[in-house]
């Protein structure tokens, strides 16, 4: 054999002597773990065997700071996600709906404002009328302070729509507690409630509608509830 042939056969022999001692040194504590029992982590496409008794090099995205609960005596990590919102509709059927919700909303947000005000001075004035006897002092002072509401808000609420007019009667309700109707006949009396019930039954509302927060009147409350989280409001 020529001395050529013997170098390169001895050369190869040392490669694969060398190749073996390394792949032995790196994974021979792997299958003795494995052969134990003990689960082996795999290691991601492309990345480094981590030598044993090697300093473990975390990047900046290896840690992550993440909530967490209490299960069991497990510690579990936890994320709130956002809201979705399923819609089986049509796109027609969904473009309908959100007209009709930012309708809702913008009447919300122009009426809101005065049904908490009014709110504020029927609570008032019956804070006054109940220290009072004489039924024609009561009727000044409901005249006098009717007198100052229609010097405030007439204007804005003459610009109202119909629409609008209703949400307010159903937002002065969340604020006293009593629908308009039986508010009208507590100071203007029954003839009078009745009178402004049937004009409002002729523009397709009612003085006495109810205010149900939880069940028809959600969509209303859960605009309120933004407007008050918006300027801090309770």
């Amino acid at each position: 054999m020529e001395s050529s042939q013997k170098y390169s056969i001895l050369s190869n022999l040392c490669t694969r002597g060398l190749l073996a001692v390394a792949l032995l040194t790196g994974l021979l504590p792997l299958v003795t773990r494995a052969q134990s029992g003990e689960v082996v982590p795999k290691a991601a496409p492309g990345a480094p065997i981590a030598m044993p008794g090697a300093p473990v090099q975390l990047g900046k995205n290896d840690t992550i700071m993440t909530g967490a609960i209490l299960y069991e005596g497990d510690t579990i990590p936890y994320r709130v996600l956002a809201d979705i919102y399923i819609f089986g509709g049509t796109p027609a059927q969904y473009a309908r709906m959100m007209e009709r919700w930012n309708r809702l909303r913008n009447a919300v947000y122009v009426t809101y404002p005065y049904a908490v005000a009014a709110g504020r001075v029927i609570n008032d004035i019956n804070a006054h009328l109940a220290f009072m006897s004489d039924e024609k002092e009561r009727k000044a002072y409901i005249k006098s302070r009717e007198k100052e509401l229609r010097g405030q808000f007439t204007n804005q609420l003459e610009q109202m729509s119909v629409y609008q007019g209703r949400i307010l009667m159903k937002l002065i309700n969340r604020q006293t507690g009593n629908n308009c109707y039986e508010i009208i006949k507590e100071y203007k009396g029954g003839f009078n409630a009745r009178v402004y019930q049937t004009v409002a039954f002729f523009f397709g509302s009612s003085l006495k509608q109810p205010y149900d927060a939880s069940g028809e009147d959600q969509p209303i409350e859960t605009v309120v509830q933004e407007i008050n989280r918006m300027y801090s409001r309770r």
